[in-house]
């Protein structure tokens, strides 16, 4: 029985030691500095063959970071980083070029866009008519 109380005394002592600092800290975070020094802004863009995201199954799928330093698997996250950033994160801003000649066929595209911009959730999805019509936009965003 006295190896029992010992044991029990011993992790009881030891738990409290090792435990003790970390619950005083967890009191203490709420409200005493920012979680970081800027909002996050991660997003992951997918493109496939359909009129919805709902019935496609996306064929291309990157990412785009633009918290600090732009990086991704973005082909030119650089420069999609700041079209958007432009933009002001409005992705129905991005136009089309002028002087695009695309045909009239309807072989819709959907683009996608879920993540993260400058700490606001986005979800965001567009149809285009067909290819060419997705790569008139101008902004290399959408052009992956």
């Amino acid at each position: 029985m006295r190896n029992t109380a010992r044991w029990a005394a011993t992790l009881g002592l030891t738990a409290g030691a090792l435990c003790g600092p970390l619950t005083g800290a967890a009191l203490a975070a709420p409200g005493s500095a920012p979680a970081s020094l800027y909002a996050p802004s991660a997003l992951v863009l997918t493109t496939g063959h359909g009129e919805t995201a709902a019935g496609v199954t996306p064929e291309r799928a990157v990412t785009l970071d633009c918290s600090t330093v732009p990086t991704g698997t973005h082909p030119a996250p650089a420069a999609a980083c700041a079209e958007l950033r432009a933009a002001g994160g409005d992705f129905d801003a991005l136009n089309s070029r002028q002087g695009v000649l695309c045909t009239r066929e309807w072989d819709p595209v959907v683009v996608t866009v879920t993540g993260v911009w400058r700490g606001q959730r986005v979800s965001y999805e567009r149809t285009f008519a067909n290819e060419c019509v997705k790569s008139s936009v101008e902004s290399s965003l959408f052009s992956f």
